[in-house]
């Protein structure tokens, strides 16, 4: 295995921090398809390589046997067959290599983009979209962020149920911190990437009550929605929708739900 596509396969061996930004289902399935494209490389790259070294063995004992015609002709099919093996290895680590940086630049702008709705927060500015905002806000302290960026980064490297952990110590230990509703929105996501999508309606849930004019109820309305639809509640899943766009029809939240409603049977 060349040393290119050992470099490329590395790279996908390290955990993947899913959903950077959780109302994006568009991405999310991106992201998803992009790993099942990526695991398939690696599988078919393996048994390439298996195959190739079970050709090799092949000729080391067929150049061993006595010359013949027919025995010549075999080893030049299987010298060929090798040459193709060894391209077809080479286009695929050139694919892994591909999807890697595609799969790159997608966590790099969702990542700003979740930094764009987070900073306000931290800077104590209010989303002057959200109901009932206020003109201004108390700062978060240095202690806050750090306690909030501690759980952020577990849930970047993909450890859900740490990032839960952090989040819930956070909302504890800073109940009237202006990153709280955000804190209990990564709750809600977090379980939504456990597949625990009961958990995730829940969270999001609690949210909605506890944080009724935050700026992250679109986004929550619309996980809610889409755990519904993982849990094949297409009629409740429709109405969380239709309930997201009436209350909050410029949110970007609410975009991806029209078109959201648009595919769903």
């Amino acid at each position: 295995m060349s040393a290119t596509l050992a470099a490329a396969l590395y790279v996908f061996s390290l955990p993947l921090g899913a959903q950077l930004f959780g109302g994006d289902e568009t991405a999310r399935r991106q992201i998803t398809e992009q790993g099942k494209r990526i695991e398939e490389l690696r599988q078919q790259n393996a048994q390439l390589s298996e195959r190739l070294g079970r050709i090799d063995e092949t000729l080391k004992g067929l150049a061993s046997s006595n010359p013949a015609l027919e025995l010549s002709q075999q080893l030049e099919r299987l010298r060929q067959e090798m040459t193709q093996l060894r391209g077809q290895i080479e286009v695929n680590a050139n694919e892994v290599q591909m999807a890697s940086k595609r799969q790159r630049d997608m966590y790099v702008d969702l990542d700003t983009r979740m930094k764009r709705l987070e900073l306000p927060a931290a800077a104590g500015a209010v989303d002057p979209a959200a109901p009932g905002a206020a003109a201004a806000a108390p700062q978060a302290t240095d202690a806050e962020a750090r306690a909030y960026e501690a759980a952020q980064g577990q849930r970047k490297i993909g450890n859900y149920q740490g990032a839960i952990a952090g989040f819930r110590n956070f909302i504890s230990q800073y109940p009237k911190s202006t990153l709280s509703h955000r804190a209990q929105y990564w709750i809600g996501d977090s379980y939504y990437n456990l597949r625990d999508f009961k958990n995730a309606i829940a969270s999001q849930q609690r949210l909605i009550s506890a944080y009724p004019d935050s700026a992250s109820v679109p986004d929550a309305l619309l996980n809610i929605a889409s755990s519904q639809i993982e849990l094949g509640e297409a009629a409740a899943a429709r109405k969380s929708m239709d309930g997201l766009i009436a209350r909050y029809p410029a949110s970007e939240a609410a975009e991806k739900a029209r078109r959201r409603l648009s595919t769903l049977k």
